[in-house]
């Protein structure tokens, strides 16, 4: 029932990153300017888009306001990578599959 997954070399971008360079840079904003016209703190923007800390859908939406890109594109990017992080460490999760009891065992 358990298939083996297949794995792809691409590792995805952080949304953070694509924020910084297709938004932040590309408009010439700095953290703390593109945080005021969010309405979130510095700090908080700043770990997003230095990759310290995953989007948020609250700031997905803060993001499709101000700048008009899709929130549903940003929280893709971030279950693509949350997704391809998780399988790189599947190794170090040990859980079995679950195998149901016949009935002359219950």
């Amino acid at each position: 029932m358990r298939k083996a997954s297949i794995k792809i070399g691409i590792k995805p971008s952080h949304p953070g990153a694509f924020i910084r360079a297709e938004i932040l840079d590309e408009l010439n904003l700095s953290v703390s300017g593109a945080a005021e016209v969010l309405g979130v703190r510095r700090a908080t923007l700043s770990d997003l888009v230095n990759e310290k800390a995953a989007l948020s859908p609250e700031m997905a939406l803060r993001i499709e306001k101000a700048f008009g890109v899709s929130m549903d594109t940003f929280l893709k990017m971030q279950a693509w990578f949350d997704t391809y992080t998780m399988r790189e460490q599947a190794d170090t999760i040990n859980v079995y599959p679950y195998v149901a009891a016949t009935s002359s065992e219950r």
